[in-house]
């Protein structure tokens, strides 16, 4: 190929690459736009008095909250104190040891006094063998399962079958909740009588913040610039992306960290998919799928302020990993649901949050790579004008860094987490070099990812826990 094809292809890929970014630009303007209402209004709700009153309502729903652990000694007791320590009127929590080869189990036995019990399993779902249940004596609602290692969908699918009450809330073995996160996170399915079936709450990150004896005490940031990048991308996922998405009623992702569920709804779609490493969206658009098909008027929401806090990976293999797999789970999901692409049978998921995902958030890693090919390939090989490269580059920092600053901005304005000016600066300043560094390697590895939902290729990533929180 000589020189003038190649800089017309390079022109070609240029103009693609660029309606793309600025194409996305303007959806995330647009959720934006959608969720500013719901925003504006958090920003003025006393979050206290919110769910107060339901902390003694009579009506509220009981819940079981279910901790799948694998490996997690580091951190399950603080996790487990954590659920001890909810403000909510009646539930249980239910530890599924996932066949860990450390001391999860004994950890957890150890620290809150359990007992063995019969096993007592209603057979919603098929699973790994349960080997052993036990009770704690001095918190009488708090179960302990061992089971043959499974994986995680298939530690949740056995914790349902275990649980007693109508709803249960999925929460990371490495999580801790604020007190007062299942009250505000079960508030929109006790107001709406069951109609909400499902919502997810904020997944913020721990490192940096002083968390003693399963409470957060005092936020701050970590040092570490891969796990400040990692921040800003939680703030731009959560308040921009999944809050637009959830008041159309179309959002196919609920953190795995933390989510609550209606059990029969997950009962009649099948329990979670022991398949897929995202079985936490599988589970979603297949809810969604049921709901459509039923002509039901159930409803999926986010909500912003239940606070999840989990431990981030503050390595870059770590985090490789991590990326990898989310990039294989998105894959895995689109790829069994494609009869719901493009199908107006399921409206506005069909029409919209299908494709939405599939080329914003699955197929973007394509078309970035694409845009920094360009502008490398560009200054090199003099392929495109200097203008173009220029173009391309200002849209380039647009698309990343600008988000994610405005990102920023949204949460101190909304929730004034961090209590100085100077981490929001902080913040502010890593936000703009996103599109420098951070993103070029998200963008690799989620290609990476694609590329391994492709061939099939496993690679799990498991995370060497540090904990968050001192005894």
């Amino acid at each position: 190929m000589d020189k003038e094809w190649l800089s017309l292809l390079t022109l070609i890929l240029a103009i693609v690459a660029m309606t793309y970014m600025v194409a996305v630009g303007l959806i995330y303007l647009i959720l934006f736009l959608i969720a500013s209402p719901r925003i504006k209004k958090e920003r003025y709700l006393n979050q206290e008095d919110y769910v107060e009153e339901l902390a003694f309502n009579k009506d509220t729903f009981p819940v079981s909250v279910l901790i799948p652990a694998y490996n997690e000694e580091v951190g399950i007791s603080t996790t487990v104190r954590s659920m001890i320590g909810l403000s909510y009127p009646q539930y249980e929590m239910i530890v599924i040891d996932d066949g860990s080869k450390d001391d999860t189990s004994r950890k957890v036995i150890e620290q809150f006094k359990m007992t063995e019990i019969d096993v007592a399993l209603r057979k919603y779902f098929d699973t790994k063998e349960v080997t052993k249940a036990y009770q704690s004596s001095v918190h009488p609602n708090l179960f302990l399962l061992r089971k043959e290692n499974g994986g995680k969908a298939d530690a949740l699918n056995a914790g349902i079958n275990f649980s007693r009450y109508p709803y249960f809330a999925a929460v990371d073995g490495d999580c801790i909740l604020d007190h007062d996160a299942l009250l505000k996170v079960m508030k929109p399915i006790i107001d709406s009588n069951g109609l909400v079936t499902s919502t997810g709450g904020t997944v913020r990150i721990a490192n940096g913040s002083t968390i003693t004896r399963s409470q957060v005490e005092k936020i701050a940031l970590p040092k570490s610039p891969i796990v400040l990048l990692q921040i800003i991308e939680y703030f731009r996922a959560f308040l921009i992306g999944r809050l637009g998405l959830s008041r159309l009623n179309i959002l196919l992702i609920i953190s795995g960290a933390f989510g609550v569920f209606e059990k029969n709804r997950v009962v009649k779609v099948g329990g979670y998919n022991t398949k897929t490493v995202g079985e936490d969206m599988e589970l979603i658009v297949r809810i969604h799928r049921s709901i459509k098909e039923e002509k039901s008027k159930q409803r999926i929401e986010y909500i912003q302020d239940p606070v999840c806090w989990t431990e981030a990976p503050d390595s870059a293999a770590v985090l490789r990993s991590q990326r990898k797999r989310w990039q294989r789970g998105l894959a895995e999901t689109i790829w069994l649901h494609k009869k719901m692409l493009f199908n107006s049978k399921y409206k506005g998921i069909g029409l919209f949050s299908m494709p939405y995902y599939l080329v914003v958030e699955l197929l973007s890693a394509l078309f970035e790579l694409v845009g920094y090919a360009v502008i490398i390939g560009g200054l090199l090989f003099s392929l495109v004008s200097l203008d173009i490269v220029i173009v391309m580059f200002i849209t380039t920092v647009f698309y990343g860094s600008l988000l994610s600053s405005l990102a920023v901005l949204l949460e101190e304005w909304t929730y004034h987490k961090y209590p100085d000016t100077k981490s929001l600066i902080v913040l502010f300043g890593w936000a703009l070099t996103e599109s420098f560094w951070y993103r070029p390697l998200m963008v690799w590895w989620r290609f990476g990812g694609l590329v391994q939902s492709l061939t099939k290729k496993a690679d799990w990533g498991n995370m060497k826990r540090k904990g968050i929180s001192s005894e």
